[in-house]
């Protein structure tokens, strides 16, 4: 009886209510019209090092639910959160005995934190309100983002995500600005949100110009990355990206990117891509002590270039030729925690950020067709990097090295099991300077393959 009278008393939707029409404009409108949205996810990761150094695997399934609200007075509200569980894998606590150097890979799909935790692995993702008209949109909270320089990077289980203030204006087809202000991040193989400032140094921290170990972890100060971005089409063949990021009290960076059109055929586009950026230390870059400072002053402005020559066929088929410069100045920085390199040369698993007085080259061939449930591509690329024990010039100890990507994926387009995508990369690195037989220049780094099988299904 008293279950009954319960239920009856607490039921979401009255009975009174059940047929009655609901205002456009109402409460129970904005949120009883509005949407839910989930993903579930399963990785399968597996390493296999050179010799006796040690080999990983993990397997990881996650899921989320996510919420929208529908427009009220233009104003909307959304929320969601992911969890994910440690299948099986390697134990990803214990270090490689020969170079004691802990897993790199395998451990990002789950907290780079606290490696040991399987279960407890649920994060909220994003608690936002969104205001949007024709032209404008403007999100305040937690949410999902992609710049040049913070971005998804979605290779593990999640992606990266941020707190702040995020604005898109589109006043016309050929103009696009967009502003940010962020306090808060919350890296991809993480659980929890951090500030700026505590995000720097959770995925390591290399080495300072001096050789010792960089001591900017926890020693940063009061931070927040505030970004202007313009995209201009000029013309019907010429578009132009300028990008302005700077965190407060540390570093600034600015893009500038030039897209042109060469040559229009009927069966395909010539493309010529080129990007400049320069990069600058703030208040002595984190901190005035040059061991525990994120950009060392002394090393005076990081500068890098990087181009790509491309010819898209309307099949679907690219072929890329890709090379980048980043001079012999300044280290480029960019927390890894953040996003990848924006590089041409940019192939999944690694990244070019750390490093001045580099030399990069890769060819890629891809496809990808709306048509076609198929896509793919094969890169090969060759890294100059400077010598692995120029601390100064390389910051994470790295032997210049050739590396190898091959991917494809399938997406079910029809019957019980449409929108599922399944795919596979694989990933081999060899090096091709001298590594000084040091095991921690080798492990997981270079000589090293590398693959993954992913599931993904949206609803």
């Amino acid at each position: 009886m008293f279950a009954k009278s319960w239920a009856q008393h607490y039921s979401f939707i009255h009975h009174t209510e059940r047929n009655r029409e609901i205002d456009s404009t109402s409460l129970q409108h904005f949120f009883q019209s509005g949407q839910f949205f989930g993903h579930s996810r399963f990785v399968s990761m597996g390493t296999y090092n050179k010799g006796e150094l040690t080999d990983y695997h993990a397997t990881g399934f996650g899921m989320g639910i996510g919420y929208e609200t529908a427009p009220l007075h233009r104003l909307q509200l959304g929320i969601s959160g992911f969890f994910i569980y440690n299948l099986v894998s390697s134990d990803l606590q214990v270090p490689d005995t020969a170079s004691a150097q802990p897993n790199r890979y395998e451990v990002g799909l789950f907290d780079v934190e606290n490696p040991g935790n399987h279960h407890d692995l649920d994060r909220l993702e994003d608690l936002y309100l969104k205001y949007s008209d024709q032209h404008l949109e403007v999100k305040f909270g937690k949410q999902h983002i992609r710049t040049p320089f913070i971005n998804p990077q979605d290779g593990r289980m999640r992606p990266t995500l941020v707190q702040g203030v995020l604005t898109d204006w589109k006043p016309n087809k050929h103009t696009r600005l967009e502003l940010g202000w962020i306090s808060e991040i919350s890296p991809r193989s993480t659980v929890r949100w951090f500030k700026v400032e505590e995000s720097f140094g959770l995925y390591g921290v290399g080495r300072s110009t001096s050789g010792a170990r960089s001591g900017y972890k926890g020693n940063m100060p009061d931070a927040k990355v505030i970004y202007a971005g313009l995209s201009q089409q000029l013309g019907e063949r010429v578009k132009l990206n300028a990008w302005n990021q700077t965190v407060t009290h540390v570093f600034n960076t600015e893009m500038l990117e030039l897209v042109s059109t060469l040559h229009r055929g009927p069966e395909g586009n010539f493309k010529w891509y080129a990007m400049g950026i320069a990069q600058q230390a703030l208040d002595e870059g984190g901190n005035a002590d040059p061991n525990k400072t994120y950009m060392d002053p002394g090393q005076g402005m990081s500068l890098v270039g990087s181009t790509r020559l491309s010819y898209q066929r309307k099949s679907g088929w690219e072929f890329q030729l890709n090379y980048t410069r980043i001079a012999d100045k300044g280290r480029y920085l960019m927390p890894r925690e953040w996003g990848r390199d924006p590089f041409y040369t940019f192939l999944s698993r690694e990244r070019n950020e750390g490093y001045s007085d580099v030399h990069a080259y890769n060819a890629v061939v891809q496809f990808l067709s709306e048509e076609n449930p198929w896509s793919g591509s094969v890169g090969v690329g060759m890294y100059k990097l400077p010598d692995a024990n120029d601390a100064a010039r390389n910051k994470y100890g790295f032997p210049a090295y050739c590396q190898t990507n091959a991917s494809i994926y399938y997406m079910v387009e029809e019957g019980f099991f449409k929108g599922i995508e399944i795919g596979w990369l694989g990933v081999y690195k060899k090096a091709i300077a001298d590594t000084y037989d040091k095991t921690s220049y080798i492990l997981n780094k270079v000589n090293v393959f590398h693959h993954n099988v992913v599931l993904n299904y949206h609803f």
